[in-house]
């Protein structure tokens, strides 16, 4: 499950960065910050990134350890390479796509991405960094508020990155996902990936 999740989630991606509608909401935080970093210290992107997930793996370690594994690792070193693929096999199949393919690939890639997150997260083998703040906060509440913590975390990611200059980089589809991506892995996790692990009694307590 944490396999498949990674994977797909990875190759929605790209469908999601090709219909050109803004990115998610994390990168929003994560590049306006970076090109601040960048200004001020000549840092490249790449790797402000690096140290940035490295800190936020650090803070995961000591918060909850628990949500560190396999899965933190494949996101590490196998994300960005499936979905540098995944965008170069949609430009090649849609190289000048008009309004409608770029909703048509903005749905499909967020409804994937979110289907296939929910797989890697009841997988339990780890997550990645910005994921583990969501879960484990949920983790708090025994699960019951995860998707309302998703949006919350989104819309902090979206307004710090406006504030710092980024406007440039929030589409529609960057609100889409700050309001959908939690629900919509909720969803999927209850009716999709917990009965699969776990069978029709659903997933024991704790």
């Amino acid at each position: 499950m944490t396999l498949f999740g990674v994977l797909v989630c990875a190759f929605s991606v790209g469908l999601f960065s090709h219909s050109g509608l803004g990115v998610d909401p994390f990168q929003v935080f994560a590049q306006s910050l970076g090109k601040l970093v960048e200004g001020w210290t000549g840092l490249s992107y790449g790797t402000f990134y690096m140290i940035l997930n490295l800190l936020m793996l650090a803070g995961v370690f000591f918060w909850n350890r628990r949500m560190i594994g396999l899965g933190t690792v494949m996101n590490v070193f196998l994300v960005g390479y499936v979905a540098d693929f995944s965008k170069e096999l949609m430009e090649r199949l849609f190289p000048d796509p008009a309004l409608p393919v770029r909703l048509a690939l903005l749905a499909v890639g967020m409804a994937v991405m979110c289907f296939a997150s929910a797989f890697y997260f009841t997988g339990d083998l780890g997550v990645s960094t910005y994921d583990a703040v969501a879960l484990t906060i949920a983790e708090k509440t025994e699960q019951k508020y995860f998707k309302y913590i998703r949006i919350a975390t989104d819309l902090v990611c979206v307004g710090t990155g406006w504030a710092l200059g980024g406007a440039d980089k929030i589409g529609i589809g960057t609100i889409i996902t700050a309001l959908f991506m939690g629900p919509l892995i909720s969803f999927f996790r209850r009716t999709v990936s917990e009965p699969i692990r776990y069978g029709k009694a659903g997933k024991p307590a704790a």
